[in-house]
């Protein structure tokens, strides 16, 4: 039962580190248009203001 319950962990574990591989490859690929949706973000809440 032990052994079962570390398994179960374990591969929690890796599923965690599998998605926050997938979400650091999406932001490398999108870094270009992220950081233009963030700017363009910031320069409308600048001009709201």
């Amino acid at each position: 039962m032990f052994m079962n319950f570390r398994s179960k962990s374990g591969m929690e574990l890796v599923q965690v580190a599998i998605l926050v591989a997938i979400a650091i490859a999406l932001g490398l690929i999108f870094k270009t248009q992220i950081t233009d949706f963030v700017n363009r973000t910031f320069e409308g809440l600048k001009d709201f203001s």
